[in-house]
């Protein structure tokens, strides 16, 4: 599927001695995506009964249904065969078909690797399975779908996959998406930790804000990393720098970091707000059907103003 990847849209400049981690994390990534794509459909299937969708009339080209003939409508709108059947006039209606464009994004950085005894699948995992479902989900509805710097927007049954194919193209995956390409009108999601500071965090919200779009942001964490249970001599690594950290009790600690935590989450929450964006927390040892429903519906919810406001 290289030919769905934009070859104007993949990451270059890599330095010579990350190719070997990069290359064996993209094996990883490329061995775990068929199994990741799979349960992403299960969880998109799920959420997807009985939702009845954002079928209406309008312009398009595919058939809806056949209602009365109202009068003062145009003649040439009368379906003279189905009318044909019995004593009253029908109009064929279209189903509207304006698509709008949504860039998805999930962090694969290092960080989003981890995982704890506590959770069944890694983050990286989890926010991969949100990714692919809802890309499936959205695909059913004819949205235009792309990962930014990576792979343009486009209408397609089988985004998903095409999703999955050009994700084992980046070759250094980083937290936060490029900005350049999105637009007004357009929605954006991001899937990650989110524990980059907060500063970074910011600025890449109010770039995205400044180009009109709409963003949802989901905040993955493994359950460990809010309960801390450790006690006694732990040593603490950071995944994306390699530094060690050991302390003789970490218990102590305990305290101190959830409430750095927690002021480092209510600090994104209220810059979603700010910008008139969704906020979810999800952690790994719950269902993804859950983040992925408040997902659907708060796309769904903005889709249908922007069709309403901004038709085609």
């Amino acid at each position: 599927m290289a030919a769905n990847t934009d070859s104007a849209f993949v990451n270059r400049g890599i330095d010579q001695q990350q190719w070997p981690q990069i290359l064996a994390d993209s094996r990883e990534l490329a061995d775990a995506l068929p199994d990741l794509l799979v349960e992403a459909r299960q969880v998109a299937n799920s959420v997807v009964v009985g939702w009845h969708g954002r079928r209406r009339a309008g312009p398009g080209e595919s058939f809806w249904q056949f209602r009365p003939f109202i009068a003062g409508e145009p003649m040439k709108r009368i379906d003279w065969r189905r009318s044909a059947r019995d004593d009253h006039l029908y109009v064929r209606e279209r189903e509207w078909e304006a698509a709008h464009t949504v860039w998805l994004w999930a962090d694969l950085s290092p960080s989003m690797a981890f995982r704890s005894r506590l959770s069944p699948v890694s983050k990286r995992d989890r926010a991969l399975v949100l990714l692919l479902g809802l890309a499936e989900l959205l695909a059913e509805t004819g949205e235009r779908i792309g990962l930014p710097g990576i792979r343009r927007p486009t209408s397609d049954r089988h985004a998903a996959e095409r999703i999955a194919t050009a994700l084992t193209h980046i070759s250094h995956p980083v937290s936060l998406p490029e900005t350049i390409d999105i637009r007004r009108f357009s929605e954006v999601v991001l899937i990650g930790d989110l524990l980059d500071p907060i500063d970074k965090v910011s600025e890449w919200i109010r770039n995205v804000a400044a180009t009109g779009a709409r963003g949802h942001l989901v905040m993955v964490l493994d359950p460990i990393e809010e309960t801390f249970p450790f006690t006694g001599r732990t040593e603490f690594r950071d995944p994306e720098s390699g530094t060690r950290l050991t302390t003789g009790r970490a218990e102590d600690w305990k305290r101190e970091y959830q409430e750095r935590l927690e002021a480092h989450r209510a600090a994104i929450s209220e810059l979603a707000r700010r910008a008139g964006w969704t906020f979810t927390i999800h952690h790994t040892d719950r269902p993804a059907s859950e983040p992925l429903l408040a997902l659907h519906s708060s796309l769904s919810g903005n889709l249908e103003t922007l069709r309403a406001g901004r038709p085609g």
